[in-house]
């Protein structure tokens, strides 16, 4: 597996928020929430892998049902 790939997996919180059309603090209260698991890397590096990012995200049930 090439570095980027592995890199491309995870996402930094601001790259988080930019997918979702959300801001930071949105991502950091829904992984103090339990909603998104996040891992730290080091002491500061907060990362959410891509696979976790999706799973939270959820289709609206059409009305036309």
């Amino acid at each position: 597996m090439t570095t980027s790939a592995v890199t491309s997996q995870w996402l930094t919180l601001a790259q988080a928020a930019q997918t979702l059309g959300v801001c930071t603090r949105t991502i950091r209260r829904r992984i103090s929430n339990g909603d998104l698991p996040a891992y730290k890397i080091g002491r500061k590096a907060i990362r959410i892998k891509v696979a976790d990012l999706d799973r939270i995200s959820r289709r609206i049930p059409s009305a036309r049902s």
